[in-house]
């Protein structure tokens, strides 16, 4: 797929007045940690301390040091965390956060009689510990069944539908969405998939896809012009005629370029990357991704030739060598003939030889027929 200049790298900007805040704050409370927590060391250490405003103070700074590093960590995850937020889809936010949300409430309930058990003075930290770890259990266990489970709530949106009762059961896979790549939208062969009703499931148009689409349609080079506006033209056809059903990511996903960005988008929704760019299908494929290659499906969809079958063809121009000559079926596929170089411009009959079948496309070869009568005769 010929791409225009690759897209900037979008990086996540935080605002450093919030960034330093983070710091003064985990500083000043690993100050007051160190400071008053002299006050908690056992009466026996304190007696032994000659200078106590001397130990204050120097858990004081050891608690700033371990106060600034604490918050140095919270940076980076809190950064982390809100690159993640803000490049997922939001079908997938909100699945998981519904998740966590009804694990942490499950765990709150779960603990509530365990925190009204009297307990022993030396047994009252199996409180606190079984607060973190059924917390920390059930909100895991929630934000995971969200998210390999979250289609089970057709059922409760939708309990009438037979279709969404059936979803929910696994006896029907719902359709995935297709996830468009920017040389189909140029090639503009998915109009007519869609149309038949070969590809179900929303279509799905990423933000980066129409922004190398509208570099292409700005580019001084005419043929790199003509594509972009045949393919913009194309996706408003394609909103005027489906609706809701051709549906626009807006997400701006991180990556070196569009291609990088569609496998993640991909990925995230767990769809169908639709493309005609054989090296693109060849690493979705590596990252185990599901991917449907145009060109694949045409060839599939090619009537199969088997070697002895005639076919009447218009010899077209000379091939590579001398004696040769080439000729084309009704779907565009090269048919190598031996000894046509003088019958250019006639309608022969040819008597196939052979194919060869490459990852771009398949080539027949033949020659003239002589004196014997066809076997099988294929007008095209």
């Amino acid at each position: 797929m010929n791409h225009a200049a690759p897209i900037k790298r979008e990086e996540a900007k935080f605002d450093p007045m919030m960034e330093l805040l983070i710091l003064v704050l985990f500083f000043i409370s690993g100050v007051a940690t160190g400071w008053l927590g002299v006050d908690f060391l056992p009466d026996q250490i304190v007696a032994e301390v000659t200078n106590l405003k001397g130990l204050r103070t120097l858990l004081g700074g050891f608690g700033a040091l371990l106060g600034l590093l604490a918050g140095f960590l919270f940076q980076q995850l809190r950064q982390r965390l809100m690159r993640r937020i803000r490049t997922m889809p939001t079908d997938l936010l909100v699945s998981r956060a519904v998740g966590l949300i009804l694990g942490l409430l499950l765990a709150n309930l779960v603990l509530a009689p365990i925190l009204l058990l009297p307990l022993p003075f030396e047994v009252v930290f199996v409180k606190p510990l079984a607060a973190v770890l059924s917390n920390v259990f059930f909100g895991l266990l929630g934000y995971n069944l969200a998210d390999v489970h979250g289609r089970t709530l057709l059922r409760l949106f939708n309990p009438n539908s037979t279709e969404a009762l059936l979803i929910a059961e696994g006896i029907l896979t719902p359709a995935s969405a297709k996830i468009l790549d920017t040389s189909v939208i140029i090639d503009g062969r998915i109009n007519g998939l869609l149309a038949c009703g070969l590809l179900e499931g929303q279509a799905i148009v990423a933000q980066t896809v129409i922004d190398e689409l509208q570099q292409l349609a700005d580019s001084s080079n005419s043929d790199k012009r003509a594509k972009g506006r045949r393919g913009l033209k194309l996706l408003k056809e394609l909103r005027e005629t489906y609706g809701k059903r051709l549906v626009i990511n807006s997400t701006r996903y991180e990556g070196a370029g569009t291609d990088d960005r569609l496998l993640k988008l991909t990925e995230d929704t767990g769809g169908t990357l639709v493309t005609a760019d054989f090296n693109l299908s060849e690493v979705a494929q590596v990252k185990e991704l599901k991917v449907l290659n145009l060109s694949a499906l045409v060839i599939a969809l090619r009537p199969d030739v088997q070697p002895g079958e005639t076919l009447n063809l218009k010899i077209v121009r000379e091939g590579k060598e001398d004696s040769q000559g080439i000729g084309y079926l009704d779907d565009g596929t090269m048919v190598v003939i031996e000894g046509a170089k003088e019958v250019i411009g006639q309608k022969q009959n040819v008597v196939v030889t052979g194919a060869l079948q490459t990852p771009t496309g398949r080539m027949i070869f033949g020659r003239l027929e002589k004196d014997k009568p066809p076997h099988k005769s294929v007008k095209t």
